[in-house]
């Protein structure tokens, strides 16, 4: 029997499940119809919430494949037994699904946050890079409109640990931050759609041509380049309140310092410090997971290349502790919001036009990143963003963890 965490009612999950559901269809551009093939992919912890969400799935008539992950166990078991065949495997069938896949809930309740770190990095990147032409192809789909995404978190008692939190608060924190304490959440949450939107208006209305970030361990220049638009707040996770873009990766100079640790395949990473020449990394250091770090960008050529620049407003996110969980800590409110950079691929979504006419040598000419990697480094602290428009003019667009619009 799966123990429930904390607040996690049957009644709870339900609202939970309406969100996800609502999110996934928000994340499509297309409609869902009857007969879409929608993956549920879940962590064994989260099973009483994949259980609601299946029958709801089921009762809107989609055909419904599910997935329980690999336990901590079983994942620290395959990066330290398996030889390279094992490593690049891709299951029979499992590229015919992705051709044909329409929709996918991600159920994140992790057992363990550190349990690979005996491991060599390498064998982790083999694997990642091997499974890169999966995601290709649903990215491929996404941008036709025809595949569409979420995820979200399930309470566990490590993220807790980690965050030096009891269960029961890291429980109410998730509850809180998804709206699920409120008769009815998808109301709250299409409230900051819409707002959201209006900011995400502003910032595309104007002609950023470069952006400065400053905090006190940051120093950083971003160019959002040609035919970028803002999005966020878009279905793809719950919770999200992040408005992001996907920069061209050629015009990042500068020092960028994640304040906030991070938990990534099984490692722990702390005080990342990256330092950017001609839009790729030239040296990171950390306090804790150097060698991991260093490793993970030395995966593929792009993986030491930014893909994404984010920022969230607090006045949308009720987040105000680390969570030890990168979905929710990339949406910290707090009294300064946050930013953060992603290290690796870039989202085609930012396209300003029909990311169906992204061909890889147009991704290329549009300094559209390309990797393996897609890993969010978060910064907390107290910042400044200033715009430099095509006009001369410099606007601060962002600071006292607010936009400024």
């Amino acid at each position: 029997m799966v123990d429930i965490a904390p607040g996690f009612t049957t009644d709870v999950m339900g609202k939970y499940a309406d969100v996800l559901i609502w999110a996934m269809q928000k994340a499509r551009a297309r409609k869902f119809k009857s007969g879409d093939i929608i993956l549920i992919r879940f962590d064994n912890p989260s099973l009483a919430l994949a259980e609601i969400l299946f029958e709801r799935l089921i009762d809107r008539r989609m055909r419904v494949v599910c997935r329980m992950t690999p336990t901590a166990r079983m994942e620290s078991s395959f990066y330290q037994r398996a030889v390279t065949r094992q490593l690049t495997f891709l299951p029979p069938g499992e590229k015919p699904l992705m051709e044909e896949l329409n929709g996918s809930i991600y159920l994140h309740a992790p057992e363990s946050l550190t349990h690979l770190e005996q491991v060599d990095p390498r064998k982790i990147g083999k694997s990642m890079v091997a499974r890169k032409e999966l995601r290709d192809i649903l990215v491929k789909r996404e941008e036709q409109g025809l595949f569409g995404w979420t995820l979200c978190s399930f309470p566990t008692p490590e993220p807790a640990r980690q965050a030096k939190l009891s269960l029961r608060r890291y429980s109410s924190q998730i509850i809180r931050a998804c709206f699920l304490d409120h008769p009815d959440p998808l109301s709250q949450w299409k409230r900051v759609f819409k707002e959201a939107g209006q900011i995400k208006r502003w910032l595309n209305a104007m002609d950023i041509r470069s952006l400065h970030i400053e905090s006190p361990g940051t120093d950083l220049i971003v160019t959002p380049g040609e035919k970028r638009k803002w999005i966020g707040v878009s279905g793809h996770n719950i919770p999200s309140f992040e408005l992001f873009i996907s920069p061209d990766w050629r015009g990042t100079r500068g020092v960028y310092f994640a304040d906030q640790p991070s938990f990534r395949s099984g490692n722990y990473v702390s005080g990342a410090r990256l330092v950017f020449e001609n839009g790729a990394v030239k040296s990171a250091s950390a306090d804790n997971g150097e060698e991991f770090l260093k490793k993970q960008i030395a995966m593929d050529p792009g993986a030491r290349k930014v893909g994404e620049f984010s920022l969230t407003d607090r006045r949308f996110s009720v987040i105000d502790t680390f969570m030890a969980n990168t979905l929710f800590d990339e949406n910290f409110g707090g009294s300064e919001g946050n930013c953060h950079v992603a290290l690796g691929s870039s989202y085609s979504d930012t396209y300003d036009g029909d990311p169906a006419e992204l061909a890889l040598d147009r991704k290329k000419l549009l300094g559209f990143n390309d990797s393996s990697l897609h890993w969010d480094l978060v910064n907390t602290e107290k910042k400044s963003v200033t715009a430099r428009l095509a006009s001369g003019k410099r606007l601060v667009i962002y600071e006292k963890g607010i936009f400024t619009c």
